[in-house]
């Protein structure tokens, strides 16, 4: 046995001996209470006089936001829809072609249909300030960290903890400062919106050719020519892919600022309507954030790639010109005329209320049958393990001694058995024993700190353990252990969902062409539509409740494990496969054999952006009731407790950083 495998038989010894020892000490089982700190008052104390003494700025810093967001605003009100559509159909024609333009004339067409127009142009308003403030201030911190070698590993550490922070935890700490209004929720926007373009623009002027820089530099052109006129120029596609990055993330915020923004705009319109339980409403409203998201992602991705020499001449130079004068001619023309539908389009929403709620009746039975598998089948036994759920409820049966013995045989038998030849795969089965037995928010504590710093440590040195750690120390002596494990209960739950349905329906994708064009617009779909549209459908089959929260996630998280399973298995080097038939395997031998393992690489970035994904969603669940985490932070954020949201914030980055280092480490897969 080799001396790794020592050490993981030496923690599952010594996990074991703790689990038993749990029955006659239980403080050995969760975080003992006596350990805990005031650590949320205690940074409440550190943080609300700097918030009181910066609130004269925050008053400042909201004029200076609130009076051209006022300004387009009235701009927006102003021209008439019909010019704002003509206008957008030219932009898109521009930046796709002619068949995205005509999407975007009918998509907008039924945004006034619906009688969303007013709010649609509020959310407009709303994005056409956020996005510009994080472009501009993503690309000054891409270029302050390309110039400072030394600032980059900060910047990057920086970057990754703005990422994997959780979307309400900026808010707390902007309502202290800017108080309710649009202000605070530009702020959070902005901020959420940055490290896309900052990762852009290190990536962009990073990979400049040195022949360009060579050949400027040769040409005499001074420091500021040699940035202006050569990288940037060269960088722009790179650039422009974090602007539509950075536009997309300002979007998926939308609804979420709606919460302290209390701006008539489509984010409060959704909130609303859902906080009234009328789906028809709430549906309508999140197709338009949809569409709104398709349309800003297709339209600056066309931009990025420069697809403008394959478009019809007669948009280039005078045509366009001519459009878009013709807009303005329109917009002067009908100014001041009402010629919004009025609510037609609002009446027949409420009576697809009635449609929906048939239709929720009519499959009942089906997703009760979902509810109860996934629900007694997996989260369950996840949660409280065989030891507290095993009941004739759910199991058949009742845990008595002989079971605790035969359950005890049978994994010793199995993991010594598989152990003999294989001791790390043994190791893996008693670990996955013991953990099915106690149920994870069960497993001893003091075992999972052994057992996070031995992987840390191995994966990524001192550092990564120190992170890890850090976490978990900050969630015990909180008095947010359960919470956390609670947590990581339920994303582990929606991961597996993810990457079983995703990874299956990636393989089916790079068997078949047919079957890939056809998943595709699905994917795109999901993976523009903002988070908090997911809930809308989960809440509709589901209504509150934990199940309701994993389902949302899973429907956002499941993107990922489709298109890196599917990239992964179509980029398999082909003579490699034809070797693989050479030898006769059959098509199922050569998947399992011969694909997946060389898409290994692949396979594990995409097993990481579920897991980043159902994190990230975490949050946004908790609207629908959970009692993990992201309750927590909600919680803090109607209570204004900056504490206690930057603990619980602090604790779901630590988890999202760590889990993102691992599983980049063995795969040689470095952060940028």
């Amino acid at each position: 046995m080799s001396a790794q495998n020592r050490i993981w038989a030496g923690l599952l010894a010594l996990c074991l001996i703790l689990t038993v020892l749990a029955h006659f000490c239980p403080w050995l089982r969760n975080f003992p209470a006596g350990l805990t700190l005031p650590l949320a008052e205690g940074l409440n104390l550190a943080v609300t006089p700097l918030f009181e003494a910066a609130r004269p700025l925050g008053r400042i810093v909201a004029v200076l936001v609130e009076t051209p967001l006022g300004l387009i605003r009235a701009g927006l009100a102003w021209a008439p829809w019909p010019a704002m559509v003509l206008a957008a159909m030219l932009i898109a024609l521009r930046a796709v072609g002619r068949g995205f333009a005509l999407f975007t004339g009918a998509g907008l067409l039924a945004v006034v249909g619906m009688g969303y127009w007013p709010k649609a142009m509020n959310t407009l308003a709303l994005i056409l300030i956020s996005v510009p403030l994080a472009v501009v201030l993503g690309f000054a911190l891409g270029v302050l960290a390309f110039y400072r070698p030394r600032l980059r590993p900060a910047v990057i550490a920086a970057l990754d903890v703005m990422q994997t922070w959780p979307a309400f935890g900026y808010l707390i700490p902007l309502l202290l400062l800017f108080g309710f209004g649009p202000t605070a929720g530009l702020a959070a926007s902005v901020v959420f919106s940055i490290p896309p373009m900052v990762r852009n623009t290190l990536v962009g002027l990073g990979d400049v050719p040195p022949a360009v820089v060579e050949s400027a530099l040769m040409a005499g052109a001074r420091p500021g020519q040699l940035f202006w006129q050569a990288r940037v120029p060269t960088a722009l596609p790179q650039l422009l892919v974090g602007v539509n990055q950075t536009t997309m993330a300002s979007l998926s915020m939308v609804i979420i600022i709606a919460i302290i923004g209390g701006f008539n705009d489509i984010g409060w319109e959704v909130l609303s309507a859902m906080r009234a339980a009328e789906m028809g409403r709430s549906l309508g409203a999140g197709l338009v954030i949809v569409l709104l998201a398709i349309l800003l992602d297709r339209i600056t991705r066309g931009l990025a790639e420069r697809r403008d020499p394959r478009l019809p001449r007669s948009l280039s130079g005078r045509g366009l010109a001519f459009g878009f004068g013709a807009a303005l001619l329109l917009a002067l023309a009908l100014s001041g005329q009402d010629l919004l539908p009025g609510d037609a389009g609002q009446r027949a929403l409420r009576r697809l209320d009635g449609w929906l709620l048939e239709f929720v009746t009519w499959s009942a039975p089906f997703f009760a049958v979902l509810r109860n598998v996934i629900t007694w089948g997996v989260m369950l036994p996840l949660r409280l393990g065989f030891s507290g759920s095993a009941s004739p409820m759910v199991w058949g049966f009742a845990l008595t001694p002989g079971v605790t013995l035969a359950y005890a045989g049978a994994s010793a038998a199995l993991a010594l058995g598989l152990g003999w030849r294989r001791p790390g795969a043994g190791i893996a089965l008693g670990f996955a024993s013991l953990l099915f037995w106690t149920g994870l928010p069960n497993f001893p504590w003091i075992g999972v700190f052994a057992v996070i710093a031995t992987a840390t440590w191995r994966a990524g040195g001192a550092g990564l353990c120190l992170l890890a750690l850090s976490g978990l120390g900050i969630a015990g002596v909180s008095g947010l252990w359960g919470a956390m494990m609670q947590s990581i209960c339920l994303c582990a739950v929606a991961v597996l969902i993810c990457f079983a349905a995703g990874g299956a329906l990636g393989v089916a994708a790079a068997q078949s062409d047919r079957f890939s064009a056809v998943l595709r617009p699905v994917s795109d779909t999901l993976q523009t539509m903002p988070q908090f549209v997911f809930l809308i459908p989960a809440l509709m089959l589901f209504r509150v409740g934990e199940f309701t929260a994993l389902i949302a996630i899973v429907l956002y998280a499941i993107v990922p494990p489709i298109r890196y399973v599917e990239h992964g298995l179509r980029n398999v080097r082909a003579d490699l496969v034809e070797a693989g038939r050479q030898m006769g395997t059959t098509p199922w031998q050569l998947l399992w054999q011969v694909k997946l393992p060389l898409a290994r690489s692949s396979v594990r970035l995409g097993l990481n952006q579920t897991i980043m994904a159902a994190l990230s969603m975490l949050v946004i669940a908790a609207l629908v009731g959970t009692r993990e985490l992201g309750q927590q932070v909600y919680v803090a954020l109607s209570k204004a407790d900056a504490g206690a949201g930057l603990v619980a914030g602090w604790i779901i980055a630590c988890i999202a950083l760590v889990a993102d280092r691992m599983l980049r480490a063995p795969a040689g897969v470095q952060s940028e």
